[in-house]
This record gives C-alpha cells, structure tokens and sequence, in this order.
C-alpha cells in the first residue's frame, strides 16, 4: 500500500479509502468488522463514513470496531442529509453542523475526526455560514482538517476564495462520483481541484456496481445490488446500460485477461493512476474489500491506461471544444 498527501496538507493516507455506506444496512456488523480488519491488514488508514449512513449506524459500527486503534487511521465523516424531523435537522447550517459532529462524534466513541466534509452543496445556507462553522470546528479541535462532496467546480473555487478573504481554514478534499464509466468531473471539478492542490476521493469507482464484472449487455441485472432493489435502482441501470459502457466494459474484461485480474481491480486502478485521486472502496462483502484491494501494488501500463482512457473519453463540449480549436488554431498560424 503506498501512501499519499490529502490535498497540500502533511496527512499522509492510503492510496485506496475503504468507504462504509454498506455497513449496518446491507453489512451486518460482524461482516463490516471482517471487512474493516482486512483493509487495516494491508496498510489501509483512511476510512470514510457519513452520519446518514443507516441513519449514524455505520458511524456506530465504527467506534466499537476502531476501538485501540482510533490514532493509528485517518478517520472522516459527512454532513448534509437530514437527520431528524425537524425542519432544522439538515443543511450546512451553523446549527445542524454543529449539533450533527456532536452526535457523529458520540456515535464514533472519538472526540475528533481527522476529515469533515459537507456532503453536499446547500442551496439555502450562505456558504459564508458554513465555512466559517467549519473554521470554528478545525480551531476546537473537532476536526483537523474539512473537505466538500457533491459540489460543482465553480463551488468549490467560491468556498477557496471566500476561506482566502476571512482566512478561514482551506478546504482541502472533494469527494466526488468517478469511474470509467462516470468521467462527468473531468469537466470542472477535477481541473478546479488540481489547480488549487485539492485531492479528489472518488465515490462509486464501479460505477454503481455497473464495473463489477457481473453484467451482460441486453440483460437486467440478476444479482447484485441493482437486482435486489429493481424499482429503486431500474432508472439508474438504464442509465449505465448504454452501448458505450458496453464497449467500456469489453475493454476492462480485455485488458483483465491480459493481467490476469479481475474486471473490478483494473476499473479501480485506472483510478488509482489518475493524479490526485483516491478510490474509496465501497465492498459490501468481506469477499468483495479482498477483491478491491487486489488493485493495488501494480500498475496499468501506459499502453492499456491509453486505451482505457480513449474508449471511455466523454466528448468534448462546449465552451472546452472551442478553446481548443482556438489555441490549436494560433499555434499553428505561427
């Protein structure tokens, strides 16, 4: 396992996070505790949770199982999603977020967290508000360091700027959707982010399991999780089961064979050769997490990385297409 920096921060975390949405909702705790184990075996310190995740049961997971190791991992957890029925019991408030790490914090048996991030982007909080209950969290020691989810590239500048005018503590993670098969931060989020020295951990890095090798083009899902909730996830499926993510997913099963791994591990290692990125595993099984972490250790050359990269490329859009032909274009007038 090798070891990288959070963003321009000293923090050195794993090359791969192990995400835990699944537990106490599809992973029964002594599963969820298997899977945990397995991960810190390997040399894996960097775990992600979230308080809505099984409304705080994962969190609660967490701090029994993390307990006699709380200082050797870099723990995070989110805020957003409502919590209660109150009309007060969500958003990136000053209230919510402050009762919400209170109760994180019980849940994960820690008085602090080594990563807090607003799980999504608040369109009625002034984000003033919420950088500055976050600066408020960094200098109580209620986290060390704060990060964003969910944002647009855009956002995230306007949060950097405004933490640079008040001298509010930067944000220095973007957890974001990335996978071969959903490139869409490629457009804002990732540039924004490389700019500006943040890292980016990707969630759903399978594609919302579309990468998990177990899928046939023209055939509804007859395992897995989209199967198990076919109402819930038939939109979602319809969306991924393009002939596009087809020809994508033909070229990972190719280039598994030639490596002699499996569909997921090449997806995830495409991810762990992009620069600033960090996968965050999300196994639902103890066999999945040992499947997973079969991805790192080797490298896609640059060969495969090309051709992994050439079929799943979104297109070029507008006004990006136009810069470039237009910087292509004085470039060769001269």
């Amino acid at each position: 396992m090798k070891y990288v920096n959070l963003g321009e921060s000293g923090l050195k975390v794993s090359e791969v996070a192990l995400g835990t949405m699944t537990f106490g909702r599809e992973t029964e705790e002594k599963d969820a505790v298997k899977i945990l184990e397995k991960y810190l075996n390997v040399g894996g310190n960097f775990i992600d949770t979230a308080n809505v995740y099984s409304q705080g049961r994962s969190e609660e997971i967490l701090g029994r199982a993390l307990k006699g190791k709380r200082d050797e991992v870099v723990l995070a957890t989110k805020v957003f999603f409502r919590m209660g029925e109150g009309v007060n019991t969500y958003g990136a408030t000053r209230k919510h977020i402050l009762k919400a790490i209170e109760d994180s914090l019980k849940r994960l048996q820690t008085n602090y967290v080594d990563l807090y991030q607003i799980h999504c982007w608040d369109e009625t909080t002034p984000i003033e508000e919420t950088l500055e209950t976050l600066d408020y969290l960094v200098h109580k020691g209620y986290t060390r360091y704060v990060g964003v989810s969910n944002f647009t590239g855009w956002q995230i500048l306007k949060s950097l700027w405004i933490s640079n005018v008040h001298g509010y503590e930067k944000i220095i993670s973007a957890q974001m959707q990335y996978s071969l098969v959903v490139r869409d931060i490629e457009m804002e989020v990732l540039p924004a982010c490389r700019d500006q020295s943040m890292s980016i951990m990707a969630w759903s890095p399978l594609g919302g399991g579309f990468l998990s090798g177990k899928y046939k083009a023209g055939e509804f899902p007859k395992e897995g999780r989209i199967a198990r909730a076919k109402k819930d996830w038939e939109e979602s499926w319809n969306r991924r089961a393009t002939e596009k993510n087809f020809r994508i997913l033909a070229k990972i099963e190719e280039i598994a064979k030639k490596y002699g791994k499996s569909v997921p591990q090449v997806a995830l290692n495409w991810l762990v050769n992009q620069d600033g990125v960090i996968p965050i595993l999300g196994a639902r099984t103890v066999e999945q997490i040992e499947d997973n972490l079969g991805s790192v250790g080797w490298l896609l050359n640059e060969e495969d990385l090309k051709v992994l990269d050439d079929v799943s490329r979104p297109s070029d859009k507008y006004p990006y297409r136009f810069i470039k032909w237009a910087n292509d274009r004085v470039k060769n007038e001269q």
